[in-house]
Order: structure tokens, then C-alpha cells, then sequence
């Protein structure tokens, strides 16, 4: 006759049943503490945006006293350089950020101000046409430390008015403005029909969140199946 089933794993299914519980289980904790920076980050974010702004001087600053706060700066605009910030998704719709430097009253300093979205048009080859508001301006908006970086395989040739990404140093290098060592999400109105609706800080943390459970459901899933595996049946024995 044949004994009941008896619990028999072998080493190798235990060995690989550790490791792949112990990857998951890792990948899993890294999606978590990524949707808690982004949650964190929301939140300062919105207390910094309910706060009062921080002028930002004619002078050199530490970017980390500023940095997501909520600032102003008076100057005015040089649309001569003015950049067009490529592939940007707003409500499903391809455009570009424009972002043009504003020369800070009293000094020679500059500010990159993103300014907001516009769509691209159907020819690729003409950038729209977005005023500029001319004269001294009161620009509000949150400090950031650089642009959103976008996935860029190789380097790119910068030339024109359009670029995929933004380093503050090659901009200064290209463009041969004095900068200061941040950049302004513009929040506040200024008449050039641009959309400033921008994400939410903790965007994605819900993801996240889905992610690290799927993780966590296979850890359970692989532990599951090394104890399914490991019954065998038993040895047939003498009546």
C-alpha cells in the first residue's frame, strides 16, 4: 500500500523559495518607501504652497533655502531665450514647457521660469507661438532644484529652441546667461494662455502602493508553491 503524502523538500527548491521570497519581498519595500517620499513630498509641497512666498534677491542664494518653497521674483522676461521643453503629455495631448529666463530687477541674475503647457501643433517643425508678457513681472511658483528630467537615451546636440531636457549648466553655457541654482514652477496668472495645472507631488504613489502588493502576493505565491511541491507520496509498504 502506498503511505499518506509526507513533507520532503529538497534543498534546491528551499535555496531558490529564500531568494525569490527575499527579492520580492525587497522589491516590494522599495515600491512602499517610494510611495511614502511621494506622500512626504505632497505634503510639503502643499504646506509650503500655503505659506507666504520668499522673494528671491539679485544675488546668488543656497538653493536649499529654497528649494520647495513657495517663492516670487520681479523681472523681466528675455523671450530671445526662451526654450520649448519636447514631449510633454498634458490630458493625453503632445506638446511642450516653455520655460524662458527672467532677469531679476536690481541685478544680472537670471531665473528659469517654466512657465506652463502648450500643445504642439500638427507640423512638428513649428513651435507655437506663446506670448511672453513684456515689461517688470511678479512671478510666484515653487522652487525647484532642476526640471523634471526625461528619459534620454543618447546625448543630444543642443540646438535651437527645443530641448529635451534641461540642465541649468547648459543652459548658462548655451544661452550665456548668470543663473541662479534653481528654477520656478509658475503658479501664478500672466496672460499667455499657457496651462499650469501641474501634477500633484504624490502622482503615482497609488502605483506604488498596487506595485508593492503584487509584490508582496508573489513572495506569498513562491512560499506557496515550495510547500505544495514538497508533499510527495510515500513509499508503498507491505500489508
Amino acid at each position: 500500500m502506498i503511505s499518506p503524502t509526507v513533507f520532503r523538500p529538497t534543498w534546491w527548491g528551499a535555496a531558490l523559495t529564500v531568494a525569490g521570497c527575499a527579492a520580492f519581498i525587497a522589491l516590494g519595500n522599495w515600491q512602499t518607501h517610494r510611495a511614502q517620499e511621494k506622500r512626504a513630498l505632497a505634503a510639503r509641497v502643499d504646506a509650503a504652497l500655503a505659506g507666504p512666498p520668499l522673494k528671491l534677491p539679485a544675488h546668488q542664494v543656497e538653493a536649499g533655502n529654497f528649494v520647495l518653497r513657495r517663492v516670487v521674483a520681479e523681472g523681466e522676461f528675455v523671450p530671445a531665450h526662451t526654450v520649448y521643453l519636447d514631449n510633454k503629455i498634458h490630458q493625453g495631448r503632445v506638446g511642450y514647457e516653455v520655460v524662458t529666463p527672467l532677469r531679476l530687477a536690481g541685478g544680472n541674475l537670471h531665473v528659469l521660469v517654466d512657465r506652463g503647457w502648450t500643445p504642439a501643433g500638427p507640423r512638428r517643425e513649428n513651435l507655437p507661438q506663446v506670448p511672453t508678457p513684456g515689461g517688470e513681472q511678479r512671478i510666484e511658483g515653487l522652487a525647484l532644484a532642476r526640471l523634471p528630467r526625461a528619459f534620454e537615451p543618447f546625448p543630444r546636440t543642443r540646438q535651437g529652441r527645443v530641448w529635451q531636457n534641461l540642465p541649468l549648466a547648459d543652459f548658462s553655457k548655451a544661452s550665456g546667461l548668470a543663473l541662479l541654482p534653481l528654477v520656478i514652477e509658475q503658479r501664478s496668472v500672466t496672460p499667455d494662455g499657457l496651462a499650469r495645472d501641474w501634477p500633484h507631488p504624490d502622482s503615482g504613489a497609488a502605483r506604488n502602493e498596487s506595485y508593492a502588493l503584487q509584490w508582496y502576493l508573489f513572495a506569498v505565491l513562491a512560499l506557496v508553491l515550495f510547500v505544495v511541491h514538497s508533499y510527495r507520496a510515500g513509499r508503498r509498504r507491505g500489508s
